[in-house]
Protein backbone atom coordinates (compact mmCIF):
# COMPACT_ATOMS: atom_id res chain seq x y z
CA UNK A 1 0.00 0.00 0.00
CA UNK A 2 2.67 2.45 0.51
CA UNK A 3 4.18 2.03 -2.70
CA UNK A 4 0.88 2.37 -4.40
CA UNK A 5 0.79 5.69 -2.10
CA UNK A 6 3.86 6.58 -3.65
CA UNK A 7 3.10 6.35 -6.94
CA UNK A 8 -0.16 8.26 -6.68
CA UNK A 9 1.93 11.05 -5.07
CA UNK A 10 4.55 10.78 -8.17
CA UNK A 11 1.11 11.31 -10.61
CA UNK A 12 -0.07 14.21 -8.76
CA UNK A 13 3.65 15.35 -8.91
CA UNK A 14 2.88 15.04 -13.13
CA UNK A 15 -0.49 16.33 -12.95
CA UNK A 16 1.20 19.53 -11.82
CA UNK A 17 4.08 19.34 -14.54
CA UNK A 18 1.19 18.97 -17.19
CA UNK A 19 2.36 20.75 -20.60
CA UNK A 20 5.70 21.71 -18.93
CA UNK A 21 7.25 18.22 -19.12
CA UNK A 22 7.15 18.47 -23.41
CA UNK A 23 8.79 22.39 -23.04
CA UNK A 24 11.58 20.79 -20.73
CA UNK A 25 12.23 18.04 -23.13
CA UNK A 26 11.52 19.16 -26.66
CA UNK A 27 13.75 16.99 -28.73
CA UNK A 28 12.87 13.58 -28.29
CA UNK A 29 15.18 12.26 -31.43
CA UNK A 30 16.20 9.22 -29.81
CA UNK A 31 12.70 7.90 -28.77
CA UNK A 32 10.95 8.88 -32.05
CA UNK A 33 14.40 6.73 -33.63
CA UNK A 34 13.75 3.87 -31.80
CA UNK A 35 9.69 4.24 -32.65
CA UNK A 36 11.23 3.86 -36.48
CA UNK A 37 12.52 0.92 -35.43
CA UNK A 38 9.63 -0.97 -33.75
CA UNK A 39 7.17 0.52 -37.00
CA UNK A 40 9.71 -1.14 -38.79
CA UNK A 41 8.61 -4.33 -37.70
CA UNK A 42 5.59 -4.08 -37.21
CA UNK A 43 2.11 -4.82 -39.77
CA UNK A 44 0.04 -1.45 -39.96
CA UNK A 45 -3.25 -2.48 -37.90
CA UNK A 46 -0.68 -4.20 -35.34
CA UNK A 47 -1.93 -3.37 -31.87
CA UNK A 48 0.93 -1.55 -29.58
CA UNK A 49 0.04 -0.94 -25.75
CA UNK A 50 2.20 2.42 -24.39
CA UNK A 51 2.97 2.83 -20.59
CA UNK A 52 3.45 5.99 -19.19
CA UNK A 53 2.09 7.77 -22.34
CA UNK A 54 2.14 11.65 -20.93
CA UNK A 55 1.18 13.67 -23.15
CA UNK A 56 1.03 11.11 -26.25
CA UNK A 57 3.55 13.32 -27.99
CA UNK A 58 5.82 11.72 -29.98
CA UNK A 59 4.64 8.26 -29.26
CA UNK A 60 1.15 7.37 -29.41
CA UNK A 61 1.35 10.26 -32.41
CA UNK A 62 3.68 8.24 -34.29
CA UNK A 63 2.03 5.06 -34.00
CA UNK A 64 -1.39 5.85 -34.86
CA UNK A 65 0.20 8.14 -37.46
CA UNK A 66 1.49 4.71 -38.85
CA UNK A 67 -1.78 2.83 -38.67
CA UNK A 68 -1.24 0.76 -35.27
CA UNK A 69 -4.10 0.08 -33.13
CA UNK A 70 -2.41 2.23 -29.92
CA UNK A 71 -4.06 1.96 -25.81
CA UNK A 72 -2.20 4.14 -23.76
CA UNK A 73 -1.98 4.02 -20.35
CA UNK A 74 -1.28 6.52 -17.69
CA UNK A 75 -1.77 7.72 -14.20
CA UNK A 76 -1.76 10.97 -13.96
CA UNK A 77 -5.65 12.40 -14.86
CA UNK A 78 -3.51 15.87 -16.73
CA UNK A 79 -1.22 14.22 -18.65
CA UNK A 80 -4.06 12.16 -20.21
CA UNK A 81 -6.12 15.28 -20.75
CA UNK A 82 -3.16 16.18 -22.79
CA UNK A 83 -2.57 13.11 -24.33
CA UNK A 84 -6.55 13.27 -25.35
CA UNK A 85 -6.79 16.23 -26.62
CA UNK A 86 -3.63 15.85 -28.94
CA UNK A 87 -5.48 12.88 -30.22
CA UNK A 88 -8.60 14.74 -30.96
CA UNK A 89 -6.81 17.32 -32.93
CA UNK A 90 -5.29 14.51 -34.92
CA UNK A 91 -8.44 12.52 -35.82
CA UNK A 92 -9.07 14.92 -39.13
CA UNK A 93 -5.74 12.39 -40.66
CA UNK A 94 -7.36 9.65 -42.59
CA UNK A 95 -6.39 6.22 -42.05
CA UNK A 96 -5.53 6.65 -38.27
CA UNK A 97 -6.96 3.90 -35.77
CA UNK A 98 -7.73 6.37 -32.73
CA UNK A 99 -5.88 5.95 -29.57
CA UNK A 100 -8.02 4.07 -26.38
CA UNK A 101 -6.49 6.10 -23.03
CA UNK A 102 -6.86 4.64 -19.96
CA UNK A 103 -6.07 5.67 -16.09
CA UNK A 104 -4.03 2.63 -14.66
CA UNK A 105 -1.15 2.28 -12.11
CA UNK A 106 1.36 0.10 -14.70
CA UNK A 107 2.22 -1.93 -11.43
CA UNK A 108 -1.59 -3.04 -11.81
CA UNK A 109 -1.13 -4.43 -15.35
CA UNK A 110 -1.86 -7.99 -17.25
CA UNK A 111 -3.81 -7.88 -13.44
CA UNK A 112 -7.47 -8.21 -12.80
CA UNK A 113 -7.30 -4.63 -11.24
CA UNK A 114 -6.10 -3.42 -14.90
CA UNK A 115 -8.41 -5.84 -16.68
CA UNK A 116 -11.55 -4.31 -14.75
CA UNK A 117 -10.10 -0.73 -15.48
CA UNK A 118 -10.18 -1.08 -19.28
CA UNK A 119 -12.51 -3.68 -19.99
CA UNK A 120 -12.11 -3.44 -23.23
CA UNK A 121 -13.27 -6.17 -25.65
CA UNK A 122 -11.27 -8.79 -27.20
CA UNK A 123 -8.41 -8.15 -24.70
CA UNK A 124 -10.08 -10.68 -22.06
CA UNK A 125 -9.72 -9.99 -18.30
CA UNK A 126 -6.60 -8.89 -17.99
CA UNK A 127 -5.06 -8.21 -21.60
CA UNK A 128 -3.01 -11.47 -21.75
CA UNK A 129 -1.44 -12.01 -25.07
CA UNK A 130 -3.69 -9.03 -26.73
CA UNK A 131 -0.58 -7.24 -28.04
CA UNK A 132 2.45 -6.74 -30.98
CA UNK A 133 4.28 -4.74 -28.83
CA UNK A 134 4.49 -2.42 -26.10
CA UNK A 135 6.31 0.67 -25.76
CA UNK A 136 7.44 2.32 -22.13
CA UNK A 137 9.76 5.14 -22.92
CA UNK A 138 10.79 6.75 -19.15
CA UNK A 139 8.21 5.25 -17.29
CA UNK A 140 9.52 2.35 -15.93
CA UNK A 141 11.97 4.95 -14.22
CA UNK A 142 9.37 5.84 -11.58
CA UNK A 143 9.46 2.68 -10.29
CA UNK A 144 11.71 1.06 -7.56
CA UNK A 145 14.56 -0.99 -8.99
CA UNK A 146 12.87 -4.54 -7.20
CA UNK A 147 9.56 -3.44 -8.56
CA UNK A 148 10.47 -3.34 -12.29
CA UNK A 149 11.68 -6.73 -13.46
CA UNK A 150 7.92 -7.54 -11.94
CA UNK A 151 6.61 -4.89 -14.46
CA UNK A 152 8.64 -6.34 -16.92
CA UNK A 153 7.64 -10.18 -16.47
CA UNK A 154 3.79 -8.58 -16.47
CA UNK A 155 4.47 -6.53 -20.05
CA UNK A 156 5.91 -9.91 -21.39
CA UNK A 157 2.50 -11.45 -20.34
CA UNK A 158 0.83 -8.97 -22.19
CA UNK A 159 2.50 -9.59 -25.40
CA UNK A 160 1.76 -12.22 -27.70
CA UNK A 161 4.37 -15.03 -28.56
CA UNK A 162 7.62 -13.30 -30.04
CA UNK A 163 5.62 -9.65 -29.44
CA UNK A 164 8.23 -7.22 -29.17
CA UNK A 165 9.16 -3.84 -26.82
CA UNK A 166 10.40 -0.75 -27.03
CA UNK A 167 12.13 0.90 -23.87
CA UNK A 168 13.69 3.61 -23.14
CA UNK A 169 15.65 4.19 -19.98
CA UNK A 170 17.83 6.71 -18.56
CA UNK A 171 21.69 4.98 -17.75
CA UNK A 172 22.27 5.55 -13.67
CA UNK A 173 23.01 3.50 -10.98
CA UNK A 174 19.68 4.62 -8.83
CA UNK A 175 17.40 2.74 -6.90
CA UNK A 176 14.23 4.93 -6.36
CA UNK A 177 16.28 8.12 -5.55
CA UNK A 178 14.78 11.29 -4.68
CA UNK A 179 15.19 13.81 -7.21
CA UNK A 180 14.18 17.71 -8.01
CA UNK A 181 12.13 17.94 -11.58
CA UNK A 182 10.97 20.59 -12.63
CA UNK A 183 9.81 22.35 -9.23
CA UNK A 184 9.02 18.95 -7.74
CA UNK A 185 10.43 15.73 -6.13
CA UNK A 186 10.54 12.69 -7.87
CA UNK A 187 11.84 9.24 -6.95
CA UNK A 188 13.94 8.13 -10.30
CA UNK A 189 15.53 4.56 -10.48
CA UNK A 190 18.18 3.76 -13.16
CA UNK A 191 20.45 0.92 -14.61
CA UNK A 192 23.65 0.52 -16.18
CA UNK A 193 23.20 -0.49 -19.65
CA UNK A 194 25.26 -3.88 -18.74
CA UNK A 195 22.64 -4.25 -15.72
CA UNK A 196 19.67 -3.30 -17.91
CA UNK A 197 20.44 -5.98 -20.72
CA UNK A 198 20.71 -9.02 -17.79
CA UNK A 199 17.56 -7.44 -15.76
CA UNK A 200 15.51 -8.27 -19.65
CA UNK A 201 17.01 -11.44 -20.15
CA UNK A 202 16.06 -12.26 -16.56
CA UNK A 203 12.52 -11.32 -17.09
CA UNK A 204 12.17 -12.86 -20.45
CA UNK A 205 13.19 -10.79 -23.19
CA UNK A 206 16.17 -10.83 -26.18
CA UNK A 207 17.58 -7.67 -26.65
CA UNK A 208 18.11 -7.33 -30.39
CA UNK A 209 19.12 -3.48 -30.65
CA UNK A 210 20.55 -1.00 -28.62
CA UNK A 211 21.35 2.84 -28.99
CA UNK A 212 22.05 5.98 -26.14
CA UNK A 213 21.91 9.22 -26.81
CA UNK A 214 23.41 12.32 -24.33
CA UNK A 215 20.65 14.53 -23.43
CA UNK A 216 20.36 17.83 -22.11
CA UNK A 217 16.95 19.05 -21.25
CA UNK A 218 16.03 22.47 -22.21
CA UNK A 219 15.91 23.34 -18.10
CA UNK A 220 19.16 24.38 -16.29
CA UNK A 221 17.66 22.58 -13.09
CA UNK A 222 18.32 19.31 -14.52
CA UNK A 223 21.36 17.54 -15.55
CA UNK A 224 22.46 15.87 -19.03
CA UNK A 225 22.12 12.53 -19.09
CA UNK A 226 22.32 9.25 -21.07
CA UNK A 227 19.68 8.07 -22.51
CA UNK A 228 19.66 4.03 -23.53
CA UNK A 229 17.05 2.65 -25.87
CA UNK A 230 16.76 -1.02 -26.32
CA UNK A 231 14.14 -3.46 -29.30
CA UNK A 232 13.85 -6.42 -27.65
CA UNK A 233 11.65 -9.68 -28.47
CA UNK A 234 9.43 -11.73 -25.81
CA UNK A 235 11.28 -15.11 -25.79
CA UNK A 236 9.05 -18.36 -25.59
Amino acid sequence: MRRRAERALQAVAFDTIGAGYGEAFPAKDGQLACGRRLLARLEPGAAVLDVGCGTGDPTVRQLTAAGLRVTAVDLSDVMLGLARGTARRDAAHPGRHAPVFHRIDMYDLATERAGRAWNAPGLGPAGHGAFDAVTAFFSLILLPQDEIPVVLARLRRLLRPGGLLALGMVEADLDHVPLPFLGRELRISGYLREDLERVLVESGFAVEEQSWHSYAPASTSLPPEEQLFLCCRRVG
